[in-house]
């Protein structure tokens, strides 16, 4: 079966879907909505650098809509509720890196999962961090372990392969005052999908966590103006940073999710140390198990940084088919068999 499939925007990660759903032999791309007007009418291959391929883009969400599709892969910048309710009203399966991981019964949840009734349709949210390394692989991990005490999932990037300004310096905070780091609600943003995580491991441990989880952010300055993707970094102000959140039991952490991001390991005022790029998971138990997962980063500093956006990307494409032949409503990993992608002739 030939599932046809809608592009919901053309950021480096869009594009890297788009890729990914005209290599996969169970999908077909029949749409694609794109944010800026000089993209809208133009072939979506061309705005993929991939030659033609006859599909033309489109800024309407009503023509998206109208469409005949199967499933869109909705990866904005930000989400819209009301978008996506939109969209699963028309009948169209969603799948997103961009929330609803294990939404619960977090605001809008109650009206996304009357839209999927409403449409006959599924929506599922995936990603890599979130969306893979803080749920699924920690749980996939765990059935190989007894006495879990602790869970540790945590990133380790640096920042110098993600050349977007506007989201690097606006979104990220780097070359900002500390001040400006330390007032920001970014811990709070991140920390919606990431305590989601937490709340879907400790779930099906079997962990009934305290009423609140704790948070952390922490961030190094540059001891010198840097040189970076993004421009100058001045010096005193924010170059590397590290975000924590805790779920606990009595007081007592259960697991532990960490961003660290890092411009550079250079030159920094406390001196963290990168290391090599990678995304690592650790249980306390019996046996002490751990992961190191490599590949998901760009190999090359400032080359190839789209590399980093395979991974959410392709979690979102292979998703479809079991997402479309899901029954209706919000489905996450543990409502999903076992997803995996798909193999060529070598």
């Amino acid at each position: 079966m030939t599932y046809r499939v809608v592009q919901w925007a053309t950021g480096l990660l869009g594009k890297e879907s788009i890729k990914g759903i005209l290599a996969h032999p169970e999908l077909e791309l029949v749409g694609c909505w794109v944010h800026s007007d000089d993209k809208v009418g133009r072939d979506v291959g061309e705005i993929c650098d991939i030659g033609p391929i006859g599909v033309l883009a489109t800024n309407s969400l009503d023509e998206i809509c109208a469409l005949d599709a199967d499933a869109v892969v909705y990866s904005p910048v930000m989400a819209s509720t009301r978008d996506v309710i939109q969209l699963l009203e028309s009948g169209k399966n969603v799948v997103t890196p961009v929330g609803w991981i294990y939404p619960g019964d977090t605001p809008g949840v109650a009206a996304l999962q009357a839209a999927c009734l409403a449409g006959k349709a599924t929506l599922h949210g995936t990603g890599i961090n979130p969306g893979g390394i803080t749920e699924r692989f920690p749980l996939m991990l765990s059935a190989l372990c007894r006495d879990i005490t602790h869970v540790r999932a945590e990133e380790f990037s640096d920042i110098r392969n993600y050349p977007t300004d506007m989201v690097v310096r606006e979104v990220m905070l780097f070359g900002k005052d500390p001040d400006t780091a330390a007032k920001s609600p970014m811990i709070e943003i991140l920390g919606h999908g990431f305590m989601q995580s937490i709340d879907m491991v400790c779930a099906e441990l079997g962990w009934t966590l305290d009423p609140e989880k704790t948070s952390k952010h922490e961030w190094a300055v540059a001891t010198k103006d840097m040189d970076t993707p993004v421009g100058v970094i001045e010096k005193g102000t924010v170059a590397a940073q590290r975000f924590t959140w805790q779920g606990t039991v009595g007081g007592e952490p259960v697991m532990t999710v960490r961003v660290n991001w890092l411009m550079g390991s250079e030159n920094l005022d406390p001196p963290w140390t990168l290391g090599e790029q990678r995304f690592e998971v650790e249980f306390d138990a019996v046996p002490p198990v751990s992961c190191t997962f490599h590949g998901l980063h760009p190999p090359v500093i400032g080359e190839n940084p789209e590399i980093g956006l395979i991974p959410p990307a392709e979690h979102c494409v292979n998703a479809i088919p079991y997402v479309c032949a899901a029954e209706p409503g919000i489905k996450t990993y543990l409502d999903l068999p076992l997803l995996a992608g798909r193999g060529v002739p070598k």
